[in-house]
């Protein structure tokens, strides 16, 4: 079983308008609502691909209802942590001008009592399972939460994957996770230089082999993505530039998702499925459908 946790889930409610007159009254020409947040994306490609999972995490207040009501209309399994207090944060993306300004609201704490019943959750995890921590750690949540959740499971033979930013990455790689993903502008971060060109690419993989991670993949956004694997062979592949670009959030989830359904095809499928569906999110409003990856395969197959 593949299990997601999303610390800080969120309904995206998108407003789009043709121009904004700031301190006047606006009225939108289109609403839609995303049900979301990194681990979440990736359960929705996950089961829309036919692989089951469940999706862990903290939900609060009718706000946390409506969410988890909407991922599993999507057929999503959830089974996430209700808190008795604060509610699940809506965000609101107004979209006028060719921008976007995203306005996101904090989201509840998560009390001692809250994260236990996380932790107990993954104690019942088995040989064979893999669970994706993905996103940022609430500024309630000790910033040591990734690296004490997978302390705890490496005596058992559990794939763990970290999808998360600078030092909440480099701290979890001395316990060697499965699969980590960053990418050219988070190598950047990391390594405190700036990253161009497959060369550097492939040497800051390489190092982050050298840390811990078993396997790394790169996405390089237009220019394709980068695979290390944990036999330390490369892999590459070109982007799909056979749609427009229109939303890039949640296409790295989607990466990860794509790369996990296809792994037990091997590690050259796994890259192009991944790459697949982080491109079908990036050409739709929302999150990727399996038709449009799908469609995007074919081209590769034929």
């Amino acid at each position: 079983m593949i299990y997601t946790v999303t610390f800080n889930p969120a309904i995206d409610y998108v407003m789009k308008f043709p121009q904004v007159r700031h301190g006047g009254v606006n009225r939108s020409v289109a609403e839609c609502v995303f049900y979301g947040g990194k681990g979440i994306n990736v359960s929705v490609v996950l089961s829309d691909l036919g692989v089951a999972n469940t999706a862990l995490g903290f939900i609060a207040g009718f706000t946390g209802e409506e969410l988890e009501k909407g991922v599993r209309a999507v057929g999503v399994n959830t089974d996430f942590i209700c808190l008795k207090s604060g509610m699940t944060r809506i965000n609101v993306k107004v979209s006028a001008e060719h921008e976007v300004t995203e306005l996101n609201a904090g989201g509840p704490d998560i009390d001692d009592n809250a994260l236990a019943q996380l932790i107990a959750q993954t104690d019942r995890m088995k040989d064979g399972d893999t669970i994706v921590l993905a996103g940022s750690i609430p500024k309630c949540l000790p910033e040591d939460t990734y690296e004490n959740l997978i302390k705890r499971l490496s005596d058992r033979d559990i794939r763990v994957v970290v999808d998360a930013e600078k030092s909440l990455l480099t701290n979890v790689l001395p316990y060697h996770p499965f699969l980590i993903k960053p990418n050219v502008e988070e190598l950047s971060a990391i390594f405190g230089k700036p990253v161009s060109g497959m060369d550097e690419v492939r040497e800051c993989a390489l190092k982050l082999r050298e840390m811990g991670a078993r396997n790394v993949i790169v996405s390089m956004g237009s220019n394709g993505a980068f695979l290390l694997d944990e036999n330390g062979e490369k892999h590459f592949h070109t982007a799909f530039t056979s749609g427009k670009t229109i939303n890039a959030v949640g296409a790295g989830d989607s990466m990860v998702a794509g790369f996990l359904a296809g792994y037990d095809r091997g590690f050259d499928y796994a890259l192009v499925l991944g790459l697949a569906a982080g491109a079908a999110t990036a050409f739709s409003e929302g999150i990727a459908t399996r038709e449009a990856i799908d469609e995007l395969m074919k081209q590769i197959e034929s």
